[in-house]
């Protein structure tokens, strides 16, 4: 898929926290659902309600977690953001399966901003890709996590935390990941309904047992509970895999962009600041982001950015022959995809031509 081809990929749509909104010139991009509200924020110039707003947010010092063994910090102007989604159950969340006591990253992307913060890219890592992880250390306990051969992607949140995952997405890529970014399934309900809701056109019927979505073929406003339940859904798409799942969510932060545009939020203080509370309280950040004042002058930097500047596609990946219920990642176009990211340059058409993640079929269902 080349990224004049943008606009399908996959994953696992649960979340346990944070994330921001777009518009073109005035409202911005960051591209993944997860992203939105925090664009939101940046885009208002909320000064007046800096400290309120503060006190929603939750940050982490991955910096001082990770140390410095890491990919080397290229200061040429480019960014590269870890964006996550996590299956936690707890609290709120509870109503969407057991608490287990850990949650896993079901939803992953690299989102890379250009050095002229003109276009973006976004990489999708299916949570079910086996990987080398890394050695990490346990975030509730400080304990050493041992190294592990073919270990789900997801588990590397689950047993280290924000921390282990962009260390291990760091290792995959090459990549320093300048900033961390997390949402939950509550604080994404809230932020969708704040805007009123996104318009999706289905083209079939979308009937999931899993994520509680019965929709019939044509065009919805869908609301926070409902946005949900699309980016969960996978068995009405393609193979039921998380493949299709990760198509279906890029298709719905391309709604979500267009719809950013329309809703009159810099008219209304009321409808701003709204929208300002629901994604603060939505995301945990790293701490270079971990203030409203941060968050803002991140955001103003991505003024140029607008929804036909985000190119997106999937990790290439391949069905593992030992599980169908797992995908390996194609090294060498693996290689291609992260160099391009590294090199701040477009993602070649022939890296994600033969991946197993083109072949989720959400077009099919969803224009």
């Amino acid at each position: 898929m080349s990224e004049q081809s943008r606009g399908t990929g996959r994953i696992r749509g649960t979340g346990s926290r944070r994330r921001k909104p777009t518009r073109r010139h005035r409202t911005k991009v960051v591209a993944a659902w997860t992203v939105a509200g925090v664009v939101v924020v940046g885009g208002a110039g909320l000064g007046y309600a800096y400290m309120a707003l503060d006190g929603n947010l939750s940050s982490i010092d991955i910096d001082a977690k990770l140390g410095a063994d890491r990919p080397d910090d290229v200061d040429d102007g480019s960014q590269d953001i870890l964006v996550l989604g996590s299956d936690s159950r707890s609290g709120d969340n509870g109503k969407y399966g057991q608490d287990e006591g850990a949650a896993r990253s079901d939803t992953a992307m690299v989102v890379h901003v250009d050095k002229g913060h003109k276009s973006a890219r976004v990489v999708s890592i299916p949570r079910d890709t086996l990987i080398e992880r890394p050695a990490c250390e346990s975030d509730t306990t400080g304990d050493p996590v041992p190294a592990e051969h073919r270990a789900m992607f997801n588990t590397a949140y689950e047993v280290g935390g924000p921390a282990c995952a962009v260390k291990t997405v760091e290792s995959m890529s090459g990549i320093r990941m300048d900033h961390y970014l997390e949402v939950d399934f509550t604080g994404f309900k809230k932020l969708i309904d704040e805007l009123g809701g996104v318009e999706i056109t289905t083209k079939t019927a979308i009937n999931d047992s899993k994520s509680h979505l019965d929709l019939e073929p044509g065009t919805h406003t869908l609301n926070g509970e409902e946005s949900l339940g699309l980016v969960r859904t996978r068995k009405s798409v393609g193979d039921g895999s998380d493949l299709g799942r990760i198509q279906l969510q890029q298709a719905f932060i391309k709604a979500l962009m267009e719809q950013t545009k329309s809703v009159g939020v810099f008219s209304s203080p009321k409808k701003l600041f709204g929208l300002a509370d629901a994604a603060t309280k939505a995301i945990t950040t790293d701490s270079g982001l971990g203030s409203v004042k941060k968050l803002s002058g991140f955001a103003n930097g991505l003024k140029g950015l607008g929804a036909d500047n985000v190119h997106m596609v999937t990790l290439p990946v391949e069905y593992d022959p030992a599980d169908p219920n797992r995908v390996l990642p194609q090294e060498k176009a693996g290689r291609q995809v992260w160099a391009a990211l590294k090199n701040d340059r477009p993602i070649p058409a022939s890296a994600t031509e033969k991946s197993a993640g083109d072949k989720g079929d959400a077009d099919k269902v969803v224009e």
